[in-house]
């Protein structure tokens, strides 16, 4: 006869295999709670080491380009590869991430992408020469692709859907914090050592992340889904396409470029095809259920904008600092490092604001908080102090921070579990996509208004309005050479700063037309639920 009240551990195993997500943990001979949470704490510390690994080097190799140029003999065209290849590999590999999660486990998946990510970081290091360090960077991206997606699907796994927001301040502290540490970090490493341990420091942290979940991470149930290859190889083409042209625009002139036009061509064509196998393939390689989410649409879309302003300012801020202001290596990363603080504070209060404020609300502080710092920084200049730069840093830091965590949480509060893997990996790769197209059109934008800028500000440049102290006379003097270079430098310069601050205005007006899309959001019912995945 059967049980009317069958154990605890079963009924969860029963609803985690119809989930179609994981299985329980096996239980050792201790009490279940202890040894839960001990999971929940290790699992959790592992997933974030291996996250913020992935995080920081997508930044923290940009500062160490010119010492690799040098030691590798190599032009500042062919060093870009070792950018550009870290990119693309990681744009075609983050949308497999989710049919290899379900094929072979998530935990295999993980633990062969932390693997490959040390040791590909090892051989970079190891590298003599140019052809070397990108194809080693290729392994890298294509190991580290699937980190960041996978840790924010097992976070949600291991919690309770009350404890979401928690778990994504967690989640969002590695993913947000990376790229701000990045330059700082290897500016240190580059100056004081060698840029090889740019590479090398991720050797100790993937060993230690490896070790312990092996130990301590479940494996979730394994799905025999066919895989669609015509679908994964046109939006490879279309992602790679897109990475080559963002990558490559600005260096080879945009449009006037053929080979611009060649990878534009490829990228339209692959993803027009893509969407057209999508809607009409059985079983495509991304599941249209995702699309049919409205708060996984709309976060989506948020997602895909906070990348364009939070990367792009990025992108901006460090060069501005260090081309324009003469700001060193370290003091840039010195003045910048409080916007980190203001994210990792932000995370922690929202953290505990979960479940008790309306996370819409939560956002729409964000979202203007980061508007009001864009705004600040349209007051740059020249002549400015660090304590603006602070300032602005750090607010915009916090407002980051109070809106990445409920987006984070409300993208995936109504999603089936069933489709996480499918859904972090979408979430990350709309992220990363953002974030290349937005530093693509500042970086343009950028150049193109520093030329317009400097072109017309020397239009009413003439002796008569110089000034006629004895400085200017001596160091501006228009009818001698050095006169002239001086004058020209200044010019560029003060159009370089109105240009930087163009820049800020558009993001500034981009993060306020976004904030009426929180009235498409739902707020998510806590109720429990069969259908979630709690690994205790």
């Amino acid at each position: 006869m059967a049980n009317p009240n069958p154990p605890q551990e079963d009924v969860l195993e029963e609803a985690i295999e119809d989930a179609g997500m994981g299985t329980a943990v096996p239980q050792p001979p201790h009490s279940e709670k202890s040894v839960s949470e001990l999971n929940k704490g290790l699992i959790t510390v592992s997933v974030m080491a291996a996250t913020i690994m992935q995080a920081i080097d997508s930044t923290i190799a940009n500062v160490a380009l010119p010492k690799m140029q040098g030691t590798l003999s190599a032009t500042q065209d062919q060093m870009s590869w070792v950018l550009t290849s870290y990119i693309i590999a990681a744009a075609i590999m983050i949308p497999l991430t989710g049919w290899l999660a379900g094929r072979f486990g998530r935990k295999k998946v993980f633990l062969i992408s932390i693997m490959g990510f040390t040791i590909a970081s090892a051989l970079c290091g190891l590298a003599t020469s140019l052809p070397e360090i990108v194809i080693f960077r290729l392994l890298q991206g294509m190991s580290g692709a699937a980190l960041v997606p996978l840790s924010q699907a097992v976070l949600f796994d291991i919690n309770r859907p009350e404890d979401f927001g928690k778990a994504m301040a967690i989640w969002g502290v590695g993913v947000t914090m990376g790229p701000i540490l990045g330059p700082m970090l290897g500016g240190w490493l580059t100056e004081d050592y060698s840029w090889r341990w740019v590479f090398y420091i991720n050797v100790p942290i993937g060993i230690m992340a490896f070790l312990s979940l092996s130990a301590s991470m479940p494996e979730t149930v394994k799905h025999n889904n066919p895989f669609d290859f015509y679908g994964f190889i046109s939006l490879s083409l279309g992602l790679g396409g897109l990475q080559m042209m963002l990558d490559r625009g600005e260096l080879k002139g945009w449009f006037g470029s053929t080979e611009i036009m060649v990878e534009a061509l490829i990228a339209i064509t692959a993803f027009y095809l893509f969407i057209i196998h999508t809607l009409t393939h059985k079983q495509p390689f991304l599941s249209p259920k995702l699309f049919k989410d409205r708060n996984f649409v709309t976060a989506n879309v948020f997602i895909f904008l906070v990348g364009v302003v939070l990367f792009a300012t990025l992108a901006l801020v460090p060069p501005m600092l260090q081309h324009e202001m003469g700001y060193p290596v370290m003091t840039t990363g010195m003045v910048t490092a409080p916007r980190g603080a203001g994210t990792m504070l932000a995370m922690m209060l929202v953290g505990r604001l979960s479940g008790k404020v309306d996370a819409r609300l939560i956002m729409a502080c964000g979202l203007g908080l980061t508007a009001f710092s864009l705004w600040q920084m349209t007051n740059f200049s020249l002549l400015m102090s660090e304590n603006l730069i602070i300032t602005s840093g750090f607010i915009q830091g916090f407002g980051i921070g109070l809106a990445y965590v409920p987006l984070s949480t409300l993208a995936f509060a109504t999603l089936s579990p069933a489709l996480r893997n499918e859904g972090t990996a979408f979430f990350n790769l709309l992220r990363n996509i953002g974030s290349a197209i937005g530093i693509s059109i500042v970086q343009t934008l950028l150049t193109q208004n520093t030329q317009i800028l400097h072109s017309h500000m020397v239009e009413h440049i003439t002796p008569y309005n110089l000034g006629d102290t004895a400085f200017y006379a001596h160091h501006l003097n228009p009818n001698t050479q050095a006169g002239l270079q001086s004058i020209n430098h200044m010019v560029t310069k003060q159009a370089a700063m109105i240009a930087y601050i163009n820049d800020y205005k558009l993001m500034m007006v981009i993060t306020l037309a976004v904030i009426p899309l929180l009235l498409l959001l739902r707020k998510p019912n806590h109720a429990p639920s069969k259908e979630h995945t709690v690994m205790e």
